[in-house]
């Protein structure tokens, strides 16, 4: 690899690794996980390497050298530290979604919740279709850190955004690790707004067609164009 090329890889897999300790202070701040538990992972995709965040360690207290860099078959490439024991599930959505390019893994209360009594998460207000593209579908039980939850998991995902783990938590992707965040942070909310209408009424759910235009419209139109 030239030399120029080498630097600007390197400098990429700097970048997201301080993007992925940014966002797990806002993850633990926001209340989305309790201590330790949680993960991210964010792929430099010139590089064909995963940058994940290390098993059992206070997001606080997390710098640039304890974050561990894989390829996309699991092996070690940067990093003295034990990556994250959800590192297999992360990188089954990288191999089975090329168009992923972050995932967040979070134990937020209310859609842990919906994980718990296996109840899909459906799209009821707009911003939860438009990143979501769909109901927040529950993956079958397996025990976490197995190849068997990462099949499950990649299975209930299929082209959306968002996936449940039976009584374990919420997994967003994203184009990006900054979106796959703010999935997460939104299927809370939906959760927390489909629990709550439940309590007064029947909530409507939004129609198929409209969830996918919506979904659509969000990947092709939303925010400003690229400069």
């Amino acid at each position: 690899m030239p030399p120029d090329e080498e630097f600007q890889m390197q400098q990429a897999i700097e970048a997201a690794k301080q993007k992925i300790i940014e966002l797990g202070k806002k993850m633990l701040q926001a209340g989305l996980v309790a201590g330790t538990w949680g993960n991210i992972s964010a792929l430099v995709r010139e590089a064909g390497l995963v940058v994940i965040t290390p098993s059992g360690m206070d997001y606080t207290c997390l710098q640039a050298t304890d974050m561990v860099v894989l390829d996309l078959q699991g092996r070690p490439v940067e990093g003295q530290r034990r990556p994250s024991s959800e590192a297999p599930l992360h990188l089954a959505i990288y191999q089975a979604r090329p168009d992923v390019g972050g995932i967040v893994h979070t134990h937020s209360e209310v859609a842990t919740a919906f994980a718990v009594v296996r109840q899909p998460i459906p799209p009821v207000v707009e911003d939860a279709a438009m990143l979501v593209g769909g109901a927040v579908e529950v993956a079958r039980y397996a025990l976490p850190g197995t190849p068997e939850l990462a099949r499950q998991v990649v299975e209930a995902l299929a082209q959306r955004s968002a996936v449940l783990m039976a009584n374990h938590g919420l997994v967003g992707v994203g184009r990006s690790v900054e979106e796959a965040f703010t999935v997460c942070q939104v299927v809370e909310k939906c959760a927390k707004i489909y629990a709550w209408a439940c309590t007064i009424g029947q909530p409507a759910v939004l129609p198929e067609q409209d969830v996918l235009m919506l979904s659509r419209l969000y990947r092709s139109a939303y925010g400003q164009p690229a400069k």
